[in-house]
């Protein structure tokens, strides 16, 4: 997702999901302690001081594994280190539904755009790689993504997939099955080297 997911938005993931159990992820906002306002059962996952024992069981007993925004380079260090990343990709072999804003949108692909490093956009090219491509979240929320982005993939990084705030795309497996948002005027786009093509949106209703 884009950005953070309103009421349609969400209810939308909890439809896909095989049930309303959700493992919400910290990795990359640490100081997170505001609980969610979303609908669900909802589980918090800190990895500090250190991550539970039952990490491994935690993860394959939720539903929805739901990472938020924050630094993303950070938290793929956090996951690798504990193995979580390994966990990860079992769990959505086994059909959770994986989802995400922001840095919880990149971290799936194998490169995204992020200010993990400091205030400049930068182009981080270690994503986990479970999608092809490059991901761009917030493409209408911030001025300088787009035209970073679009400089960085007529350059040497991987063509691929920009959301504007309140967004979402749906793969199943490897592929992209639809683009959905609750926002008139909001979309997506596919970024290659000759330019930008937007995709066909399904508008979604509370």
């Amino acid at each position: 997702m884009g950005g953070f997911p309103d009421e349609a938005l969400w209810n939308h993931v909890l439809s896909l999901a095989r049930g309303r159990r959700v493992l919400v992820d910290h990795a990359a906002s640490p100081g997170w302690t505001e609980p969610l306002p979303l609908a669900g059962d909802l589980t918090d996952l800190s990895f500090y001081p250190w991550p539970p024992e039952n990490l491994r069981e935690l993860a394959l007993a939720h539903d929805v594994i739901l990472v938020c925004g924050g630094n993303t380079a950070n938290m793929l260090a956090i996951w690798r280190v504990h193995g979580f990343d390994a966990i990860l990709r079992e769990a959505w072999e086994a059909g959770v539904v994986l989802t995400g804003w922001s840095a919880g949108m990149i971290c799936w692909f194998e490169a995204g755009v992020t200010d993990s490093f400091g205030s400049q956009l930068e182009g981080m090219p270690d994503g986990l790689g479970f999608l092809p491509g490059s991901a761009c979240p917030h493409y209408d929320g911030e001025e300088c993504r787009r035209p970073v982005y679009t400089s960085l993939v007529r350059g040497t990084f991987p063509p691929g997939l920009a959301l504007d705030d309140g967004v979402a795309a749906h793969y199943v497996g490897t592929e992209l099955r639809e683009i959905v948002t609750n926002r008139p005027e909001s979309g997506g786009y596919q970024v290659s080297r000759d330019g930008e093509r937007s995709v066909p949106v399904r508008r979604l209703t509370c």
